[in-house]
């Protein structure tokens, strides 16, 4: 795993510490990151800060030069909502632990020009399956089921 993946790895283990979902990601531009974040529904009562979302709000505001030159990871493919934002920003690449246990509209952000990296990571994929098997009323929740 290299080292970006592995920091949001990182914050995806908090979040699991913290009694959220374990998802995270980073935001990163030029080789150092700027925005980490991860999911904190839980833990903030927020039906939006997903991992890419957090991670954005913690990147604050960039100009849109920036965003363009960024790279955006995240542990799990992200959802309608992340991609959009991916999107609307115009990240020109994002790169994802796994999409076994959850699959984004990788298509759209593919069909809109993103370059997306599918790493198959096996610490990204044990960590979700876990959380899953676990809790699957909370893991629901989060995937709007």
């Amino acid at each position: 795993m290299d080292k970006f993946l592995a920091a949001a790895y990182e914050e995806a283990e908090k979040g699991l510490d913290e009694g959220g979902i374990p998802i995270g990601a980073v935001l990163v531009i030029d080789e150092e990151i700027v925005g980490r974040g991860h999911n904190r529904r839980v833990q903030k009562g927020s039906p939006i800060l997903h991992a890419e979302m957090d991670c954005f709000e913690n990147a604050g505001r960039l100009k849109a030069s920036e965003y363009q030159r960024a790279t955006l990871y995240s542990t799990l493919s992200p959802c309608d909502m992340c991609s959009g934002a991916a999107l609307l920003y115009k990240i020109p690449k994002v790169v994802v632990g796994e999409n076994k246990t959850y699959q984004g509209p990788e298509s759209y952000l593919r069909d809109r020009g993103v370059k997306l990296e599918i790493v198959d990571s096996p610490e990204c994929i044990a960590i979700m399956d876990k959380f899953i098997k676990e809790k699957p009323e909370l893991w629901n929740e989060d995937i709007g089921v």
